[in-house]
This record gives structure tokens, C-alpha cells and sequence, in this order.
């Protein structure tokens, strides 16, 4: 295998593509301003990582030297009339660098045009740039795709967080606006095969999935995967694309600055013109990934175990639809904490057996009002209520059921996670954890002595559809009564069982 070189690869493509090259066999090489930002990446130590800006020469051929591909996977989601300007001298500078340096080829993801020929300014520069590497002096293969859905993605985060969060919705025109979106999967298979494909291909290929849709069409869809009720969605023609992009800044947390080139692209039908590329890379024996299964995909890790770690750890994903820690604070989806910390007077393993002896009979270090007043409220919906208690009082192993809550993780000696089982409007977690003082400014020495562990206390929330974000805010005051206690209350049992113990 040869020798291959990726810019962007602190971005959703980039991310995602490094390990796929790896797992083929290449030699990688990642070129980035911010190195910093692949450090925790759990494939860093098997890349080399270059420092570089695309815009300057001396640093783009030293990072392409010895490249056999090299991938650009860099724009520009400003606003304003330079950025495309920039996007073209950086193209230049990146071209002239890889012929100077010898590239076999270069591969380069733009977007997907529409019929009429008519573009946004975002792809207009989209266009230019892949003009640009097709009429360098090294081969280029363009690949031109309209909606990536797969979390991380900003326009499936947009979509996502406009059919969660509205019922109903007052729509711009564009919502009824063709476009042929593509599964991460099969985004990453076809940049992937191009590192080893062999000849002098130099042209553009159109790549979609196998489903025409609108964005309406896409938002009805997600709906019923997420089994969220149906949406009534209500085209008008008087948003611009500046105010939709503020509309959906404000509805969503994804930035206004992205949501606008995002908006100015969805005007314009994107429909796949040629499907050419099926004679350089075919299709998989069971076709392309439809938009259906492609976002069952993405929302996988919500319905998986791994939900209450993803969003707060630099884990290894699973698969290329699931969420990078390089991802954007908004990528992934909600997810609602109230986390906890106190330093306690007493040994990690003395604040384990009371971590570990939780529920049930033991009760939960809080208010038991609170608790008995929400397992009724469980069980008058048809929940299971607080009447499972426990297995054993003192031990606990994955899968126990526990009150109305379920083992879902434990780490003897360190981590207790708890998945809610009672009725909800969405998803929820409850995680103890301790460790030994780490000397930070935050650990604060209790006042019966000084500290010999850390408590740590986080409570999970994923809501689901308007309901949860509701549920959340709705229940946010009595935070303090149901978990404030509880660190103060499980620090007390933990050194007072210590000073007991001869």
C-alpha cells in the first residue's frame, strides 16, 4: 500500500477517513494548523502528524514529500465576500505543492450541483476549487455529494435538531428542494478506494445513496425512525436564507455561520446527473446505504450502551456514522447533565461499598420523599416503579436491576452506571464514580479531615422530541433536592464507616 497524506483531518470527513486508510494498510500522514487537536485521537500514534496551513507552500511540500495521495479536505464555512478568494489561493498553493512534490493524485470532496447550473456562493467556491485540482498537472479525482448523514455531520445535525425540537414548523421553500444524500459509509468507501485505484483518472464523479428526497421528505423520515410523532411541516416563501440560517440558530445549536451556507445550498436541487464512479468502485453486493438505514446508523449509539460515555470522552467509535471527540459540541445530539463533585474524608475503596451498596433497602443518600414521590409517579404511568429493590444488598454485577434503574457499567473499586428504566420522555443515566484526590484547585479538603478520595456524580439526560427538552427543564429545580444530596450524604456514610472500622 502507499503513502497517504489528509488535510482536514480534525473535520467530520477527514476524522473518519483516517482510520479507514489505515485499516486498508496505508502509510497516513495528517496535516493540520492545530496539531494539538489529534493528539487524543485513539489512532494518533499511528500517523504522522504534520503542522501546516494549506495556504502556505514551504509546509505543503515538505507535508506532501513522499505522498503518493493526497487528500484536500479543506473549506471555508465563513461568511463574507474573501472566502472564496481564500479557498482559491489555497487550492492553488496546495496543487502547486503536490506537483512540485510528486503526488499521484489528488483527491478532493466538493458538493453536489443541481441541474440549472444556478449555485450559492458556498458552492460556486466548491466548484471552483475542484476546477482547480482538475486542471493541475496532477491527476485529480473530484467527488461531488450533497447531504452526509451521519452524526457529527452538520446538515444531519440540523436536521436532527429541527425535527426533535419542533412538532411544528414554519418552513422556508427550500424544504421541498430535491437532494440525493449519502450515507457516511458510503462517503468514506468511495474517498477511501481512490488511495489505490490505479491509472490517471482526472475528472469529477456525482455520489449519492440510492433515495431522492426533499428535506421535508428527510424530516418526516427521521421522525418516524426516531418514533417521534408525525411533524407538520408548513412551507412559507418569505424567509431569506439569512434569516432561515438565524431561524435555525436560534432553534438549534448549530452556529448561524454554518447553518447559512448549509441553507444557501439546500435552495438548489442536487441530484445525482451520472453514476460513473460504479466503474471505478462498485456498488456493495446489497447496494448503497438509503436514507432509512443511514440514519438508524447514526442514531445507533443513542439506543446502544455507549450513549452515556460518547458525548464526554475521546473513545474509539464503533463505526464511521458514530460520534469523534473532534466533532463540534453540538454534534451527537442533546444530552442534559447535572454533575457533581466532592472531596471526601475517607479511602476510594470506603467510598465504593457505599457507591456499590446503593438502592433498595440502603436507599439512595437523598431525600427518600423525592424518590418514593417519583417511583409512585413511575408506577401510576406504568412504569416498574421502586418495588424491584435489589439482588443483594451489597453486591452488584451488569444487569441487576436496581429500583428503577438497571447496571448498565460497573468498574469495581471506580465507576457505577445506572440506565433509568422508568417512564420517560427520552433517555436517562445516573453515574457514581470515585478516585484518589488529584491536587486540582477543585478539590477542596472536607472539613472532618483531609481528603483521601474524590466523588464524582453525573446524571444523564437524552430527551426525546419537544416533550423531553420539556421534561428536563421541568424538573431542573429540584435537582438540588434529589442529587445535591446525595454526594453530601454518601461522603458522611463513607467516613463514618471508616472512622467506625478498627
Amino acid at each position: 500500500m502507499g503513502t497517504v497524506v489528509v488535510t482536514g483531518a480534525t473535520g467530520y470527513i477527514g476524522g473518519r477517513l483516517v482510520p479507514q486508510l489505515l485499516e486498508a494498510g496505508h502509510e497516513v500522514g495528517c496535516v493540520a494548523r492545530h496539531p494539538g487537536r489529534l493528539r487524543d485521537l485513539p489512532w494518533a500514534g499511528r500517523v504522522r502528524i504534520l503542522a501546516g496551513d494549506v495556504n502556505d507552500p514551504d509546509a505543503m511540500r515538505r507535508a506532501l514529500g513522499g505522498a503518493d495521495v493526497a487528500y484536500y479536505l479543506v473549506h471555508s464555512m465563513a461568511a463574507g465576500p474573501a472566502f472564496a478568494e481564500r479557498d482559491r489561493r489555497a487550492a492553488e498553493t496546495f496543487a502547486g505543492a503536490a506537483a512540485e512534490a510528486g503526488v499521484g493524485r489528488i483527491v478532493y470532496l466538493g458538493g453536489l450541483t443541481h441541474a440549472s447550473g444556478e449555485l450559492s456562493a458556498h458552492m460556486r467556491s466548491r466548484a471552483e476549487v475542484g476546477e482547480i485540482f482538475l486542471r493541475s498537472p496532477v491527476p485529480a479525482v473530484v467527488l461531488r455529494a450533497a447531504v452526509v448523514i451521519g452524526s457529527g455531520s452538520a446538515s444531519f445535525e440540523m436536521l436532527r435538531y429541527l425535527t426533535e425540537r419542533l412538532p411544528v414548523m414554519t418552513t422556508p421553500r427550500w424544504v421541498r428542494t430535491p437532494t440525493q444524500p449519502i450515507a457516511i459509509r458510503d462517503m468514506l468507501r468511495y474517498l477511501a478506494a481512490w488511495a489505490q485505484i490505479p491509472g490517471d483518472v482526472n475528472r469529477a464523479f456525482d455520489v449519492g445513496g440510492p433515495d431522492v428526497l426533499t428535506y421535508e421528505d428527510m424530516m418526516h423520515g427521521y421522525a418516524a425512525i426516531a418514533r417521534l410523532p408525525p411533524r407538520l411541516i408548513v412551507p412559507v416563501p418569505l424567509l431569506s436564507p439569512s434569516l432561515s440560517s438565524h431561524w435555525v440558530g436560534l432553534v438549534t445549536p448549530v452556529p448561524a455561520s454554518i447553518a447559512r451556507p448549509l441553507v444557501e445550498s439546500l435552495r438548489h436541487e442536487a441530484v445525482c446527473a451520472e453514476h460513473d464512479i460504479a466503474r471505478f468502485v462498485p456498488d456493495p453486493p446489497d447496494g448503497l446505504i438509503g436514507f432509512g438505514e443511514s440514519v438508524r446508523l447514526a442514531l445507533r449509539r443513542i439506543k446502544d450502551a455507549d450513549v452515556a460515555t460518547h458525548w464526554s470522552s475521546a473513545s474509539t467509535p464503533g463505526a464511521p456514522s458514530d460520534p469523534l471527540p473532534t466533532d463540534p459540541d453540538w454534534a451527537g445530539g442533546s444530552l442534559y447533565s447535572d454533575e457533581r463533585e466532592l472531596a471526601v474524608a475517607a479511602p476510594p475503596q470506603e467510598v465504593w461499598r457505599v457507591i456499590e451498596a446503593v438502592g433498595g433497602a440502603n436507599g439512595w443518600y437523598s431525600l427518600p420523599v423525592a424518590w418514593r414521590a417519583r417511583g409512585l409517579i413511575d408506577r401510576l404511568l406504568g412504569g416498574v416503579g421502586l418495588r424491584r429493590g435489589r439482588r443483594d444488598p451489597h453486591r452488584l454485577r451488569v444487569g441487576d436491576p436496581l429500583d428503577f434503574w438497571r447496571v448498565e457499567e460497573i468498574e469495581p473499586g471506580r465507576l457505577l452506571r445506572l440506565r433509568a428504566e422508568m417512564r420517560l420522555p427520552g433517555l436517562a443515566w445516573l453515574e457514581l464514580s470515585v478516585s484518589p484526590p488529584s491536587g486540582s484547585a477543585r478539590t477542596v479538603s472536607p472539613p472532618s479531615g483531609p481528603a483521601r478520595a474524590v466523588y464524582r456524580q453525573r446524571a444523564l439526560f437524552h430527551p426525546h422530541g419537544l416533550l423531553g427538552h420539556a421534561y428536563w427543564w421541568g424538573i431542573s429545580p429540584f435537582h438540588s433536592l434529589v442529587f445535591g444530596r446525595m454526594p453530601r450524604n454518601i461522603a458522611r456514610a463513607a467516613e463514618s464507616a471508616h472512622r467506625r472500622r478498627p
